[in-house]
């Protein structure tokens, strides 16, 4: 749905959705996001909410199927700015992951992360700014960052638990956007 959304405010195609099941790799990686477990800081200082190598599943996973399809660019979302101290979601990570999907496919494969430097705040301005108020309408509708998936308690800058550190960064992103924005 929110894909669908993104393409109509862009007027751009953007293809069929392909859906892999991953369920299996929370086992293997459970963490307080995969699995109903205490949020815990881990004695090493990562969040309790860190999947190990998930990003990195998720680039060879759409890799793979980028190939067959003939598109060597992979697009994704994660921020240093507001860094959560997720290890796979750095710019070295994904650089190291780019050159690894190349040479394990022999062609080149680019990774865009056009989020990689901006706030929250300014991830806010770029949707309103690349689609106005319906594409911001669908970001809040249909997308959540709650480390607890919580699709029950609405507020202005979408679903969410409101207390989880994710909860908090979207809304301290979102207040900043209001505020900075010209009335």
């Amino acid at each position: 749905m929110l894909l669908e959304q993104i393409a109509e405010v862009s007027g751009r195609e953007l293809g069929g959705d392909t859906v892999v099941d991953l369920s299996g790799y929370g086992a293997l990686a459970e963490s307080a996001l995969t699995s109903e477990r205490a949020v815990e800081w881990a004695n090493n200082g990562l969040p309790p909410t860190f999947v190990p190598a998930r990003n990195l599943v998720f680039f060879t996973v759409a890799a793979a199927h980028a190939y067959r399809r003939g598109i060597t660019t992979l697009v994704g979302g994660m921020c240093e700015t507001d860094f959560s101290g997720y290890p796979d979601c750095r710019r070295e990570t994904i650089d190291a992951m780019q050159r690894t999907l190349g040479l394990g496919l022999d062609a080149p494969m680019q990774i865009e992360t056009p989020l990689m430097h901006l706030t929250k705040g300014q991830t806010w301005a770029l949707a309103h700014d690349l689609g106005g108020d319906p594409l911001v309408s669908a970001i809040v509708e249909h997308s959540h960052t709650c480390y607890k998936g919580d699709r029950v308690h609405r507020h202005d800058w979408g679903y969410g638990c409101g207390v989880c550190a994710a909860c908090d960064l979207r809304a301290r992103g979102w207040r900043q956007w209001r505020e900075d924005a010209p009335a």
